[in-house]
């Protein structure tokens, strides 16, 4: 970590130590000691506390973002290409570290910062329901997708799919069983879809 530079170090140590113990479980000495620096030294990259915690939010809603990007601008053009660019989005968020972490961490601190309930809003629901939204009008154009209220089929296409990510959170023991019945989820919605 030390080939880091010092601001990143900081952000990753406080990625860390805050989804270990929370915000409220830590402080910038703590942070600082952790990303082998001096307390002082760390009020040169950041004011405090909680502009960590805001450039960490900032660091994470791009890392997310990168990673759901749709490869290519390329949309599903078959039921099979959907559930396989579900998967990879699925393992994606369950496998990254980083993901991982604030998936914890906003778990945590969602009832304390009204950015982070926002935030946590956002990315459990929001933004998959968008993303699903505007494929699944994309393949009913192709007829790929039954006419249908698009919206609604995303809602119906992610939300037991969060459900299933936070057991797999809770439970990481269960990640075959997770993916299993996610995978059968996906092949149902295209029975009944497709």
């Amino acid at each position: 970590m030390k080939d880091i530079p010092t601001k990143e170090r900081i952000i990753y140590s406080a990625l860390e130590l805050f989804s270990e113990k929370g915000y409220d479980g830590i402080g910038v000495d703590l942070i600082a000691e952790n990303a082998g620096i001096k307390g002082p030294s760390l009020y040169r990259h950041y004011k405090g506390k909680e502009d960590i915690f805001n450039s960490l939010i900032d660091l994470v809603a791009s890392h997310y973002e990168e990673g759901f990007a749709i490869k290519g601008g390329e949309f599903p053009q078959n039921m099979d290409d959907l559930i396989d660019n579900a998967m990879e989005k699925i393992c994606f968020t369950m496998h990254d570290d980083i993901i991982r972490k604030i998936r914890r961490i906003l778990a945590k601190e969602q009832f304390r910062n009204e950015r982070v309930a926002a935030m946590t809003t956002r990315y459990y629901l929001e933004n998959l329901q968008e993303y699903y939204t505007d494929t699944f009008k994309i393949m009913m154009d192709k007829g790929v997708l039954k006419q249908d209220d698009p919206e609604y089929l995303a809602l119906e296409f992610v939300a037991p799919v969060s459900l299933l990510i936070h057991i797999f959170d809770r439970q990481p023991e269960r990640e075959s069983e997770v993916l299993e019945k996610i995978r059968n989820h996906f092949k149902h919605f295209a029975k009944v879809y497709g």
